[in-house]
């Protein structure tokens, strides 16, 4: 997304309690918040082993960062480690805990294309359609796959309606950018299908095409579809006009401000927790999000005329790294909210953390998380939104 970008994470400690004859495991007795029928139970020793390394690792870097926001690691849909530091609002100073919501940024681009592949499934599109098949005059025949995969070569709203005629405190909905494309035409990035090229023009056309299909509203379908059904009573997908739900600050405190960019959902604009992220997370592994055959496209690597550790699926980024290890994630960055989301599916590990001021090293900090769990080798690594 944008580098416009600025988050801060908020912590605040769970304690439990556990009998003094065994090994003290500090965390929060929030294990049925997911169900796993597939994963071993971790015992009481694996829990504090796991917690202790992850919370190692935050004091050493993390906490360090002036860090603002939340975060949970889970093991086999085990919570092992959560924290919540900071204010949902810096001037009211009222803590985060548990039920408090940020902006997931480009987090929100799997759900997405979650909606988008349950409608395929369902028969209801295709992925090979053109996009002109749902927005007649649209200048651009790319198809709903090169959408997903971020190969259309659509030229990115966020950039061409700054530099065009669109005023830039005036928030722009998705129609908006939709009329933009049609009415001024702007130059095509480059062919359709020749290489990767991340931009948010994408998702938002996504989310108006699932807007067509469904007849709801895309936060409608998200909530009727996704929240709902799989218990995530803290998420929601923001409309324009709806007030802020937190606040989100620059690095230094002051608060960001919005502009036309803020409006369009489908790239950004939903809002979730950590716990919510986790059920999420875990309703992927039980086949309650999409069959598996759909979600085995959506992590297959479309992006491999440049060769290396970054890959993009469907909606999903990934790591393929040179020993055999694969990481499935998706980073945001919008307007000091930061998130870092990443699923170690070989450890069955799920690493979350959230801020709504800005601070980079959310990223970096996830990244290090890995190799707690496995043999994760970073050195090629690069910074992805």
């Amino acid at each position: 997304m944008k580098n416009l970008i600025i988050p801060c994470l908020a912590l605040t400690f769970i304690w439990g309690c556990q009998s003094s004859s065994q090994p003290k495991f500090i965390g929060p007795h929030v294990d049925s918040l997911v169900k796993q029928p597939h994963f071993p139970p971790l015992s009481v020793t694996e829990k504090q082993r796991y917690h202790d390394e992850v919370e190692n690792m935050l004091n050493h870097t993390l906490y360090r960062s002036s860090f603002n926001g939340s975060v949970l690691v889970a093991k086999n849909g085990t919570i092992v480690y959560e924290k919540y530091t900071g204010f949902r609002d810096l001037r009211g100073k009222d803590s985060l805990h548990a039920d408090v919501p940020f902006q997931i940024a480009s987090t929100s681009k799997p759900f997405t294309a979650a909606a988008i592949l349950k409608l395929a499934e369902q028969g209801k599109l295709r992925l090979d359609d053109s996009l002109t098949k749902y927005f007649p005059g649209m200048p651009y025949a790319v198809t709903i796959q090169l959408l997903l995969n971020h190969r259309s070569g659509i030229p990115n709203y966020l950039y061409y309606m700054e530099k065009g005629e669109w005023p830039r405190t005036q928030q722009a909905s998705n129609s908006d950018v939709v009329n933009t494309l049609v009415q001024w035409k702007p130059t095509q990035a480059y062919n359709p299908d020749r290489h990767f090229n991340y931009c948010n023009t994408n998702y938002v056309l996504l989310a108006s095409i699932v807007e067509k299909v469904s007849g709801k509203s895309f936060p409608d379908f998200m909530k009727e579809n996704f929240f709902t059904p799989l218990g995530m009573t803290n998420s929601f997908v923001k409309k324009m006009n709806d007030a802020l739900p937190t606040q989100s600050y620059q690095r230094n405190g002051a608060i960001w401000t919005l502009d036309f960019s803020d409006g369009p959902y489908g790239d950004k604009n939903m809002y979730s927790t950590v716990r919510d992220l986790l059920k999420w997370d875990q309703a992927l592994y039980e086949g309650k999000v999409l069959t598996q055959p759909m979600l085995d496209s959506a992590f297959t690597p479309y992006s491999n005329e440049k060769p290396g550790v970054n890959n993009y699926g469907l909606g999903w980024r990934m790591k393929n790294y040179p020993n055999g290890k694969k990481v499935i994630f998706h980073n945001g960055m919008w307007h000091g909210f930061n998130t870092a989301f990443a699923r170690l599916t070989d450890e069955n590990a799920t690493i979350i953390i959230l801020s709504n001021k800005y601070n980079s090293n959310v990223y970096t900090t996830a990244k290090k998380l890995y190799n707690i769990f496995g043999d994760y080798d970073g050195k090629h690594d690069e910074g992805e939104e």
